[in-house]
């Protein structure tokens, strides 16, 4: 069924006892491309890609992930540790009939593409990530550099076992939380976002994903060997150059950079027209 907002199909996806709601676009012969969003987003943040893939042939899924779909949202912590979060992707392609696809994901879910990378190699034709580098040279980075270190001080304040962040980013009409996405995206997609997470319920499964890992955002990821784009903006106030520029280090496969100069962290709705045209030409590079 397509939307009369965004002119995309609305599916469920089904997975175990859960059901994921995505957004898809594209013939249902096309070679199979799945995005994943991150936080505090949802599959709406990839329309615009949805829409390109959609016009260049391709099958393109984006699913509200676990604990943003409001039929996805197991009660305990260890439930969105990062190995759940990897076997729902590989479910959502499953769920497609896709054995090998194409993987595109930003911000969590980028550490989620990264994980699902390096454990399964055989299942992807190609991948690309926005703004995420490697959780290996993200981790070595904030080591090395204080700035980096404390460019993740939010993450320690999302992991605090007495629920404050739900309450500061709630207050006053969710000021804290709008604030976050600095200006840089549409208005309808902070209002959207910022209706749906303030629901009862809804921000405490997506500040989880945090709680299942460490202080330093330590998530799984050994070297890659899948063809890898990575775009990172130059301004994104979390993840600073030094991991952006050592992410490489960790391919071991036809690897393509491209820096953004000025662009922040919201890269897919923030300048979707300087990530559609590198993510079109990496994947009709690597589409056997």
């Amino acid at each position: 069924m397509a939307t009369p907002r965004s002119g995309l199909e609305e599916l469920t996806i089904e997975v175990g006892p859960y059901r994921y709601d995505a957004l898809a676009a594209g013939p249902q012969g096309g070679d199979f491309v799945l995005l994943l969003h991150g936080w505090p987003e949802f599959a709406s943040s990839w329309t615009e890609e949805l829409h390109a893939l959609a016009d260049a042939g391709y099958r393109a899924v984006a699913v509200d992930q676990r604990g943003y779909s409001p039929g996805a949202r197991p009660p305990e912590i260890s439930d969105y540790a990062v190995e759940h979060l990897v076997d729902d992707a590989l479910a959502f392609a499953d769920a497609q009939g896709a054995s090998r696809f194409h993987l595109v994901a930003h911000d969590w879910g980028g550490l989620v593409a990264w994980a699902l990378a390096s454990a399964h190699p055989e299942r992807l034709k190609s991948l690309s990530v926005l703004a995420t580098p490697h959780p290996r040279a993200l981790r070595e980075a904030a080591k090395a550099d204080p700035g980096q270190y404390h460019r993740l001080d939010y993450v320690r304040f999302f992991r605090r076992p007495d629920h404050a962040a739900e309450a500061a980013l709630l207050a006053d009409g969710a000021a804290r939380l709008r604030r976050a996405y600095d200006g840089r995206i549409p208005d309808h997609l902070v209002e959207s976002n910022i209706r749906r997470l303030s629901r009862p319920g809804a921000l405490t499964p997506t500040l989880n994903w945090y709680r299942a890992v460490d202080d330093d955002l330590t998530t799984p990821g050994d070297r890659i060997t899948v063809p890898t784009l990575y775009i990172w903006g130059s301004e994104d106030g979390a993840l600073g150059r030094e991991a952006a520029h050592a992410t490489g280090e960790f391919i071991d496969a036809p690897y393509r950079f491209v820096p953004l100069e000025g662009a922040s962290h919201w890269l897919p709705e923030e300048v979707p027209d300087q990530v559609i045209p590198p993510i079109l030409e990496h994947l009709a590079t690597h589409t056997r």
